[in-house]
């Protein structure tokens, strides 16, 4: 079985997040995919499989299935555009219908998928306070005027917006805690952040549900929160940048492209590079 290994988001021939992508004929059974996916080690592995026009598409984590996963997804247009070439794939996913392009260029590959759709609500008292404890954080930390909320695109996140690059740097908190708190929440990250201007933001994104302390980049929860900062009218359509991965040493470069329709999907692009 062909196992491929990129890393999304990569900043050129550096960092980014590693995902497993697996191509077959038919998808595998739930068990070999969850199996593999603990073998390869990395937040998530893509199982894709030909379907229709496209492809059929399940994301396991080493411990779980998760709905979505934007930097499989990203790994899976490179692997495309590598054996099935260049272009845009529909895909179908569990509980969404997206799609991803891919393409060579040089020794790297870029891609750029197509959200499910987007939105966000309040985040509970009970449920801040319960992240804030995990994190150690209070609330004279979070920035005010990007309010702590439940985001979606695709999948579940918390996000909390911090007031200062520091406070983001200091991220810690215990992973067994963690993993009952985002599962109890129905959730795959809790994305933290810290806003450097309107279009350019600093994320980490704990990923404790799928058995993992943190994410180097996280496409789903970039197209969340895109859509998080489009609600509440912080940028009505343009392009966002999120930078991520540096504190655990593999720089990620993120882009979300907005459009106006509230709800709308999210194009989330990226560098992608080969694992050899």
């Amino acid at each position: 079985m062909n196992i491929q290994r990129f890393a999304s988001f990569s900043a050129e021939n550096q960092g980014g997040n590693p995902a497993g992508v697996v191509i077959t004929d038919k998808l595998l059974s739930e068990a070999e995919m969850q199996r593999i996916a603990a073998e390869v080690g990395y937040s998530e592995t893509a199982f894709a499989a030909p379907e229709k026009e496209g492809y059929r598409v399940r994301y396991f984590a080493p411990e779980s299935e998760v709905p979505f996963c934007g930097h499989a997804t990203i790994a899976l247009g490179a692997a495309l555009a590598q054996t099935a070439g260049e272009g845009r794939y529909p895909l179908y996913l569990n509980h969404a219908d997206i799609s991803v392009e891919g393409a060579k260029e040089g020794d790297l590959y870029s891609a750029a998928l197509q959200s499910p759709a987007t939105k966000s609500e309040e985040l509970p008292t009970a449920q801040l306070q319960q992240v804030l404890s995990l994190f150690g954080y209070s609330a004279s930390d979070l920035d005010s005027t990007i309010p702590p909320a439940r985001i979606h695109g695709g999948s579940d996140h918390i996000v909390l917006a911090l007031n200062s690059r520091e406070d983001l740097a200091r991220m810690d908190y215990d992973l067994k805690a963690g993993a009952n708190l985002m599962r109890n929440l129905g959730l795959v990250t809790i994305m933290l952040v810290h806003r450097i201007d309107d279009h350019h933001y600093d994320v980490r994104n704990a990923f404790a549900s799928g058995g993992v302390l943190e994410d180097p980049a996280t496409g789903a929860a970039a197209a969340a929160f895109s859509g998080y900062l489009r609600d509440l009218g912080i940028i009505e359509n343009g392009t966002l940048s999120l930078r991520q991965g540096e504190d655990m040493g593999s720089p990620s470069n993120i882009t979300a492209e907005i459009t106006a329709q509230k709800g709308a999907s999210i194009r989330v692009s990226g560098t992608v590079r080969p694992i050899l």
